[in-house]
């Protein structure tokens, strides 16, 4: 398990829990998502009952300010509850990971955003699709925002959206750079198109927004978060909202797949252990080749929770200390992205050995094979891009990556 700080004691910790107590809740509810998980992957969305259980447990409150209700704790706490989550629907896992980091973005904008959002709910929720996919016109207060976008998980229980667009800096270098605009749910139409062989219930469909004015203060360069300096920090000067975003959003998509990967590993055990070759009816447990495999499987998710525990940690020490070394951001970089090929590497080998029966729907081997599959797909989990700045900063070349 991560270690997690404890929540400052004081006045303005007022009514926030134990990061303990979140990390139970979330282990307490493992048995109702593995109930719902069938439903969720046939209804391609998480079940409206679950996302009012994370909001009960307050899972959505963990990186949000406390000026709207938040607990503001560390990432790894919030990183803590996903994995755990994942133990028992990887696909709602992912939701609430996307969905509650948004609370975290959000305070880096304008504060007028965050007033937009929060002012009359706090428990309001947002979804996103950074792609730079969108068209902004500049015009006076702010721009004439168009576009479609793909991939926006959660959506369907989201009242707001953050979108990505390339546009050329007036103090940049000529180039487009990407930036995101936030939109309330009456400026776009979500499009049902998400059919796909994993991560079902994330319900990440397309977005589409027609020529809607989104103002200045709902527009964020992503620049500044890189170089974290945004205009939220003025109101925002809390530790926790000076981490450089992509250390925290990317570990939003890694994260889950350790926790599918372990409940799979458990059932592979479980249903191994009894289980016998149809031709010579020896016991498969007894087999050195499967039980090499269960052993390596072991070691990666081994290595993968002390990896993310120590990181998660030098997060936090950074925070603090504001030394952002971008050696060590790129490394950190690589950390996370490379951490989803590892466990697919593991779920391969516990597929290879589950045999026949793990080829039909509903074989929960099959369903972590296919979600981290999926989750492998996404751009900020692809270790190549960032092993290779890794690798070149070594040879004294400069950092070509603004997503660290």
């Amino acid at each position: 398990m991560v270690a997690v700080a404890k929540a400052p004691r004081g006045n303005d910790a007022a009514g926030v829990p134990d990061p303990s107590v979140l990390i139970e809740r979330a282990r307490q509810m493992v048995p109702d998502l593995i109930a719902r998980e069938a439903e969720a992957i046939r209804n391609r969305r998480v079940p409206d009952e679950t996302i009012a259980d994370f909001k009960r447990a307050g899972f959505f409150k963990v990186l949000q300010p406390r000026r709207y209700g938040g607990y503001a704790m560390s990432p790894a706490v919030y990183c803590e509850i996903a994995k755990t989550l994942a133990e028992g629907c990887m696909g709602s896992a992912w939701v609430y990971g996307v969905v509650a980091v948004h609370n975290w973005q959000l305070p880096l904008f304008h504060p007028q955003a965050a007033e937009d959002v929060w002012c009359d709910d706090p428990g309001t929720l947002i979804s996103s699709s950074y792609m730079p996919t969108g068209k902004a016109i500049r015009v006076d207060g702010g721009y004439r925002f168009s576009g479609r976008w793909a991939f926006s998980s959660g959506s369907e229980h989201c009242d707001w959206v953050i979108l990505g667009a390339n546009m050329v800096a007036e103090d940049g270098d000529g180039k487009p750079e990407p930036y995101n605009f936030l939109l309330p749910r009456s400026d776009y139409a979500i499009i049902d198109t998400w059919d796909t062989m994993g991560l079902r219930p994330t319900g990440s469909n397309d977005i589409v927004v027609e020529d809607v004015f989104v103002p200045d203060h709902r527009v964020l360069r992503e620049r500044a978060m890189f170089e974290i300096d945004c205009p939220g920090h003025v109101s925002n000067d809390a530790p926790l909202y000076r981490i450089p975003f992509a250390q925290v959003f990317n570990r939003t998509v890694s994260t889950t797949s350790i926790g599918a990967l372990r409940r799979a590993l458990q059932v592979f055990i479980d249903t191994t252990r009894e289980k016998r070759t149809t031709y010579t009816g020896q016991k498969l447990a007894g087999d050195p080749t499967i039980q090499k495999a269960v052993a390596d499987v072991m070691l990666i998710i081994n290595d993968l929770e002390l990896r993310l525990a120590s990181d998660l940690a030098e997060l936090d020490r950074r925070a603090q200390s504001g030394d952002w070394p971008i050696e060590r951001r790129a490394q950190l970089g690589h950390h996370t992205t490379a951490m989803v090929s590892r466990c697919v590497e593991a779920i391969d080998a516990l597929m290879l050995f589950s045999g026949g029966k793990a080829i039909y729907s509903g074989n929960v081997i099959q369903r972590a094979f296919l979600d981290i599959h999926c989750a492998r797909a996404h751009v900020a989990n692809n270790p190549f891009p960032y092993a290779r700045n890794v690798g070149a900063m070594a040879f004294g070349m400069e950092n070509d990556c603004m997503d660290l």
